[in-house]
């Protein structure tokens, strides 16, 4: 299955949108009912539950979260999505503008099948930290 530009646009815009409303639940309704997420080579996240379980832990710890799309790419049924996140943390208040991607396979209607998804988890940490 390959994505139309005007599908690929829209998840461009409508991804980021879902984040930004701090529901958990638009997050997980671009994953597949059996989809999942996997972030940084840690446990999976298994099922659209599990996935908006992973989803309210970001919103909690950074509630002011905005994300932003940077880059998508497709081939066939494969994206990359460069991704930006800014926000405060939670504990100490301290600002957060974390870069990261998402490697996703797709199904035919569109939706998350599997996401590995990166970003630097010790830089996040020292910003979150204020040092």
């Amino acid at each position: 299955m390959a994505l139309t530009s005007q599908a690929l646009s829209s998840l461009a815009h409508d991804d980021p949108a879902a984040w930004n409303s701090g529901s958990a639940d638009a997050v997980a309704s671009f994953f597949a009912e059996d989809g999942s997420i996997v972030i940084n080579a840690g446990e999976p996240w298994l099922g659209r539950s599990r996935v908006a379980d992973m989803a309210s832990g970001f919103h909690a710890d950074v509630p002011d979260l905005g994300l932003t799309c940077d880059d998508i790419r497709m081939a066939g049924d494969h994206a990359v999505y460069v991704w930006t996140f800014t926000g405060h943390d939670a504990a100490r208040g301290n600002p957060l503008n974390i870069r990261g991607w998402e490697e996703c396979d797709l199904s035919a209607d569109g939706k998350v099948m599997a996401s590995r998804g990166w970003f630097d988890a010790a830089e996040y940490a020292r910003q979150a930290a204020g040092t």
